[in-house]
């Protein structure tokens, strides 16, 4: 077993060198072993041995955990215009499910630190890396300056053992968004890296009154028995699928619980930080009102019986809970088992809400049956309707390619592609999906006009461009899969989906495209630079899932 060491350590064991990474083979501390599988799921014959051809990586491997700081749960914090918030990038101690795990963490917080600021203000981020691993944080959905979109090798160095920099952060648009790696996300963001930024709206009135905010920070993580399934040191695992965790987290915990008295309304704030779930969330049997998502509220709120949140995605909702009693936050899914061909309800509490105590009934109760139409939203959006139904400019075709997986595998999934669902809410094939990397499988987006694919597409803007794009998922593909598509340093519309327009609009960053479908973006070209397109799904990005295009001035 190879050994790396660990950089910096606080207090006592800053003099300390130890093993911080760890690789292993086979049934070695840290080695590979197969993640959990469905026991009606049976072994593909000629796998049995397999391993994923990477070295196996771990935090910590072989090292108790108790000799990391304990990490502290997300605490707020506010900016005000021209402050700088300091925040490290450290290995910490994560309890999940009774067990200590060395993790990562900001701050030393799980998630990090809520950063707080007004819409219009400029705050700054003092990064410093702490762990051996090279970083940056991207500050998704911020239509920010270039330069600090934290993208390594496109818009700044990757941030090294040691170094330190500054994020200047200008933030023109109210809504909740996130920041997180942009360097190995597969591993980084899924070990703990991840925190909301809240851009506070101006008018007070913006959104409709609610008794009180909660964040519900939706994520999942591997672990077996043993602990957690390690991840690949050269190219991520997974690479077919994404790596699904087999633990719901919210908030960093897999018991988050939430105090509420009846008649009570809730602002629920949805984030998913997850490599490669889509959740499809539900509330028990309380009322939900849908109001805004990524960029801003919705042109009108509306009721929903739950919130398809896709990797990436910000959903804002308020949730009266009309009567004493529990209620689950839950994951409800039609899952699907590929190996039989078969789907079947699946559901997963993501927290649970006591509701108790005396109930409330006053203004704020009452108006929670009002739904609110928009008209600042309307506005915003007025200057592009007459483009909504434009011919498409650009257009975009999803598939996949692979090479050297193991003879087994090509041949179930060619079997597999005889039922495709529009959407992978869960892992229907584990052990197939763990055997494959980033060195054997490439995600594509191609250009049809051009032949062009990835990194190879060129296109070019200037400010000021309203560019329509077309996206397609290819249901012929090798095996096809729902892709978060998310689209740095702008914002875009979803005006149509398979044909049909979309008549309730929101401002977006990042939006889930099914298998077999096609959606029309409008994309604002507001912000010049050097900008990137990709899959959110951490392992598909890797796996070569992205380009970049360019925006520039007059």
């Amino acid at each position: 077993m190879r050994v790396l060491l660990l950089a910096v350590l606080p207090g006592a064991l800053a003099a300390q060198e130890h093993q911080m990474m760890g690789h292993g083979e086979h049934g070695e501390a840290g080695g590979w072993r197969m993640p959990p599988m469905d026991m009606t799921m049976p072994m593909v014959p000629g796998l049995e041995n397999a391993l994923p051809p990477v070295r196996p990586f771990l935090i910590g491997d072989g090292m108790d955990p108790a000799m990391f700081p304990a990490a502290e749960p997300s605490r707020r914090v506010v900016l005000a215009d021209g402050d700088t918030l300091d925040m490290d990038v450290s290995v910490v101690r994560r309890t999940i499910g009774g067990r200590d795990y060395a993790m990562l963490g900001y701050g030393g917080q799980y998630p990090g630190p809520l950063i707080q600021a007004d819409r219009g203000s400029r705050i700054m981020v003092r990064v410093t890396n702490r762990i051996q691993l090279p970083t940056t944080v991207h500050w998704h959905g911020i239509r920010l300056e270039n330069r600090f979109d934290g993208v390594a090798g496109l818009t700044q160095d990757p941030i090294a053992d040691g170094e330190t920099f500054t994020y200047e952060i200008d933030v023109p648009d109210a809504g909740m968004f996130w920041y997180h790696p942009h360097m190995r996300e597969d591993v980084q963001q899924d070990l703990g890296l991840y925190g909301n930024l809240l851009v506070m709206p101006a008018a007070p009135d913006y959104y409709g009154p609610s008794h009180r905010e909660e964040l519900l920070v939706l994520d999942d993580i591997l672990i077996d028995g043993q602990g957690l399934i390690p991840w690949g040191e050269e190219a991520p695992t997974h690479a077919l699928m994404g790596r699904f965790g087999t633990v719901m987290l919210t908030n960093g915990v897999d018991d988050h619980r939430i105090e509420a008295r009846a008649g009570e309304v809730i602002r629920f704030y949805l984030t998913n930080v997850a490599n490669t779930r889509t959740f499809n969330v539900r509330f028990g049997n309380a009322r939900v009102k849908l109001i805004a998502s990524d960029i801003g509220k919705f042109e009108r709120e509306t009721w929903v019986e739950s919130v398809v949140i896709a990797p990436a995605e910000r959903y804002v909702v308020d949730v009266r809970f009309p009567e004493a009693g529990q209620v689950g936050i839950t994951n409800t899914i039609q899952a699907v088992n590929h190996f039989r061909g078969t789907f079947y309800p699946h559901e997963d509490t993501l927290a649970v809400v006591s509701v108790n105590g005396p109930a409330v009934d006053d203004a704020v109760t009452q108006a929670f049956d009002a739904l609110r139409e928009n008209r600042d939203v309307a506005e915003d959006i007025e200057p592009f309707r007459a483009l909504l139904g434009k011919p498409v400019d650009y257009e975009l075709v999803t598939t996949v390619r692979v090479r050297d997986l193991p003879v087994p595998i090509v041949a179930s999934m060619e079997a597999d592609t005889f039922y495709v669902p529009p959407v992978e809410w869960n892992d229907g094939m584990p052990m197939m999906n763990w055997l494959s990397t980033g060195t054997q499988v490439t995600w594509i987006l191609r250009e049809p006009a051009s032949g062009r694919e990835n990194g190879d597409i060129q296109w070019r803007f200037r400010v000021g461009d309203v560019v329509k794009i077309r996206v397609f998922n290819d249901p012929e593909s090798f095996h096809p899969m729902n892709h978060p598509i998310h689209i740095h340093g702008q914002r875009f519309l979803v005006t149509e989906r398979d044909g049909i327009p979309n008549t309730n609009l929101v401002w977006k960053d990042t939006t889930i495209l099914p298998v077999g479908s096609t959606m029309d973006l409008l994309v604002e070209m507001s912000n010049p630079g050097s900008w990137m397109v990709h899959c959110h799904i951490a392992e598909h990005l890797h796996a070569g899932m992205m380009f970049v295009f360019e925006v520039t001035e007059e």
